[in-house]
């Protein structure tokens, strides 16, 4: 299946061949390959394939781009952090859309220096399974306007909603056929509820084994049924969370994902919905400036401690 030319085929997207070219950065010939390969095959312009090395230098003096794509199989180091945080404030100040496809090694140090939520980062999970995501992100890159050398919101595009039902569709025809997603390659948009503030009353107290039963007993469903039936990485990782805080362990985003049982970006995408709705929050870690930490706000603390205390409440009534 030509992914590239089904997603890309949406009318109401601008030309391609109008767009300003994009720069490929990957921190191995191999990655530089597949970046510029899938650049090319949607017909836009490269407008150079660089180290990551020497990828700020040339920002530097590209005068005009539609995207940076970054391609990384392993840590670039020192010039990988100047460059994650250059394209981090240059993305959220909308000089241009910008995209982190990165092994899964790679997922603390990255997501660790992109804070402003405004770069795609994907995880390449394997060679074939996360195509279709590859194609959704660029794809969205595309259909952001271009007004000089800025990009505007794709968020607020009405292009680029259109185009994320589309490649909602592929993502979960691509998983289907290849059996290697056990979710869709990009959650549904959703509007979470802001946590109505709870009295400050004393939460009740839930054993660590009670959280743990919880989460195996969720774990076993997949012995009897697909796992795709009961995705909830939502409520996996408030789970994972509120075993981690009664059990005083902190929860590097790498944990996270792989506590929410679906695949990585897709994960990555539910923490950033569920960190922008303020029911978690994002910590650094004050020993190590590659990575991050994710615990739940104290209202969601407290919401996770009285469902527990009821659930209890019921079960011995």
């Amino acid at each position: 299946m030509d992914y590239a030319s089904l997603v890309l085929a949406e009318p109401s997207l601008a030309e391609p061949q109008t767009l300003a070219p994009i720069l490929v950065a990957g921190s191995s010939a191999k990655a530089r390959d597949r970046g510029a390969a899938l650049v090319e095959a949607a017909g836009v312009r490269l407008a150079g394939v660089v180290p990551i090395a020497d990828a700020v230098e040339r920002i530097d003096l590209q005068v005009r781009a539609s995207a940076i794509w970054v391609e990384l199989d392993d840590d670039g180091g020192d010039p990988l952090d100047r460059l994650l945080d250059r394209i981090d404030r240059d993305a959220a100040n909308g000089l241009y859309a910008a995209i982190v496809c990165a092994a899964p090694g790679l997922l603390d140090p990255v997501a660790a220096r992109l804070s402003r939520g405004a770069v795609e980062l994907l995880i390449a999970e394997n060679d074939r399974g996360d195509e279709p995501a590859r194609v959704a992100a660029l794809a969205l890159a595309l259909a952001a306007p271009a007004c000089g050398t800025r990009l505007s919101d794709v968020a607020t595009d009405t292009s680029a909603a259109r185009l994320r039902q589309l490649t909602d569709e592929v993502g979960r025809i691509a998983a289907t056929l290849a059996r290697l997603s056990s979710g869709p390659s990009t959650p549904a948009p959703i509007a979470l509820p802001t946590p109505r503030p709870t009295e400050p009353d004393p939460a009740p107290d839930i054993a660590p084994e009670t959280i743990r039963a919880v989460i195996r007993a969720r774990r076993l469903r997949a012995r009897f049924f697909a796992n795709e039936l009961f995705a909830d990485p939502a409520w996996d990782m408030l789970l994972d969370l509120t075993q981690a805080e009664i059990s005083q362990v902190r929860v590097p985003v790498s944990s996270l994902c792989i506590a929410a049982a679906v695949p990585a970006t897709t994960a990555l995408r539910w923490i950033k919905t569920l960190t922008d709705s303020g029911l978690l929050l994002r910590r650094a870690d004050p020993h190590d400036g590659r990575r991050v930490f994710v615990e739940m706000a104290p209202n969601t603390s407290q919401a996770m401690r009285n469902y527990f205390g009821e659930v209890g409440r019921v079960a011995g009534a």
